[in-house]
């Protein structure tokens, strides 16, 4: 029923791109908000035009016929204006009436569950044959493998015990655990080579990535300039010429649209890489991630699984302003059934990156824009890590600091200063924001006794809310302080670059606070 649905579907959208375009003309027209509605408008003129050089023209679809041919026949007209007028209504029909409030709203919504559903046609129409370019495969059979996360267990006493995940599958006559490995499992240092070789971390996400899609030929990559431009940060550079337009798919700047179309590619058993230009853009496409991205495993008793990364890079730092410095940890973490991981070293964007697109969990992957080209020595060798492991930075004795992703800098970089006043801190890089690796902080805590939370995500319902919340609940018996959580101004960020530092933590205020917690 849902391949008729979709090519019913199809067929109705090969009807429309016969159609004739016209153009609606915007007169007095300021604040345009291509997103909600089209405010401050006050008149709108429908005018029919060849010209295309007009600045102030937005196109809807309406009708299409090339024929540049006059007919002064009169019945002829009159057949053609039926035509037009079912034509017109066939339009009206999929898309609604052609209104200044709907012509956007509307259709971009639509429009975004009709892509949705060709992502799942498109691989479910392939049942009977499949297609190869440059690698690309389409699935030949539905198959919808079971998923068995890995639970973890909180005893009283604080420990916690990892479950077993058995599910596996063969791709390429390798065999790839679907979901994350043991701890013992996902040290790669112990086999990493002295050699190695330096990259930045940019070009390790590149790596990982290129690794991933050699191995298996159902991961491919969406979003905008993905293809032949590379990339907004060059992450997906080189790729496109490598793999064809298939698997890198550049598209249009509609991120609802584009992330239902993965979705619905990751329902038949494709693995879709989402790339968002910049963080703050996916919030257009937070019903998409919430609704189907994070539940539809559930809402299908399991028949589905969506294993989807959406990726891309975020934070504050480059006097971006406000809406380009957005921090999402806390709009997406209380989404049940994704996980999320944030890299902050080319070394852990590469073993994340790699085990984000093998596992059957939608993952999310945040990236600095101001660690991009951070440069580090990795292994030769190949490596994947635990998406729900922390990492060790520095052990100490006197007390706990977890941070992640940029802050693990400013951190270190108090560190040195502590050390020098006769502190000596543990650092943690907790790089699961979700779950936490409450294995790996519960020692910690058991060890040192307090615990300071650094991070750059706002402090109303962030990361660190969650955190201390967690601490509390299963080792508040081992802390001799109250648990400290360092976090962003509640405020958008500024343009100014003096300003833009001040809203995030700085390492003068992490010395300050261990000071605190110490005495």
């Amino acid at each position: 029923m849902l391949d008729v649905y979709f090519r019913n579907k199809l067929t109705e959208l090969q009807d429309l791109s016969k159609l004739k375009v016209r153009k609606l003309k915007i007169t007095n027209c300021e604040n345009l908000d291509t997103v909600n509605e089209v405010p401050g408008c006050n008149s709108i003129v429908e005018e029919e035009t060849n010209s295309t050089d007009s600045d102030e023209e937005i196109y809807s679809t309406d009708d299409d016929d090339d024929d540049d041919d006059d007919d002064d026949d009169d019945d002829d007209e009159g057949e053609e204006e039926e035509e037009e007028s079912a034509k017109e209504g066939k339009t009206r029909a999929l898309f609604g009436a052609i209104h200044p409030r709907n012509s956007v709203r509307c259709i971009r919504s639509k429009m975004a569950a009709i892509m949705q559903g060709i992502g799942a046609a498109t691989a479910l129409s392939s049942s009977s044959s499949s297609f190869d370019s440059k690698g690309f495969q389409l699935p030949s059979v539905k198959y919808f493998p079971e998923r068995k996360a890995t639970s973890l267990v909180v005893r009283s006493d604080g420990r916690l015990i990892p479950g077993s995940n058995l599910n596996a599958r063969n791709v390429s006559g390798r065999l790839v655990t679907n979901a994350v490995a043991a701890k013992a499992d996902t040290s790669a240092t112990s086999t990493a080579s002295k050699t190695g070789h330096e990259l930045l971390l940019f070009e390790a996400l590149r790596e990982g990535l290129e690794e991933e899609m050699d191995r298996d030929p159902h991961v491919c990559v969406v979003g905008e300039d993905v293809g032949h431009y590379g990339g907004s940060y060059k992450v997906t550079k080189d790729l496109a010429p490598k793999y064809g337009d298939l698997r890198v798919l550049d598209t249009p700047i509609a991120e609802n649209a584009f992330t239902g179309m993965a979705i619905g590619a990751a329902m038949t058993g494709l693995r879709p890489i989402v790339e968002g230009m910049n963080m703050g853009f996916l919030l257009l496409a937070y019903n998409q991630i919430s609704n189907n991205c994070g539940m539809l495993h559930y809402t299908s008793g399991g028949q589905f699984t969506i294993p989807v990364v959406i990726r891309g890079p975020g934070g504050v730092g480059r006097q971006l302003g406000a809406e380009h410095s957005q921090r999402l940890e806390s709009y997406f973490q209380s989404i049940p059934g994704i996980q999320m991981v944030a890299c902050s070293t080319p070394y852990n964007a590469k073993g994340l990156m790699k085990a984000a697109i093998r596992s059957e969990n939608p993952v999310i992957l945040f990236e600095h824009v101001l660690l991009y080209n951070l440069k580090e020595r990795i292994p030769d060798e190949e490596y994947v890590l635990s998406l729900e492991e922390a990492e060790m930075v520095r052990p100490g004795e006197h007390i706990t600091i977890l941070t992640y992703s940029r802050m693990r800098y400013h951190v270190m970089q108090a560190a040195k200063t502590l050390v020098n006043k006769g502190y000596d801190p543990e650092v943690i890089d907790i790089r699961s924001l979700k779950p936490f690796d409450l294995y790996t902080i519960g020692n910690s805590i058991k060890k040192t006794h307090r615990v300071l939370i650094v991070e750059e995500c706002m402090r109303t319902g962030g990361i660190g809310a969650s955190l201390t919340a967690a601490i509390n609940e299963n080792f508040n018996d081992y802390l001799d302080a109250p648990v400290m959580c360092l976090s962003s101004q509640d405020v958008p960020t500024p343009y100014a670059g003096t300003l833009e530092e001040w809203t995030v933590v700085q390492p003068a205020q992490i010395v300050t606070a261990v000071e605190q917690l110490c005495q």
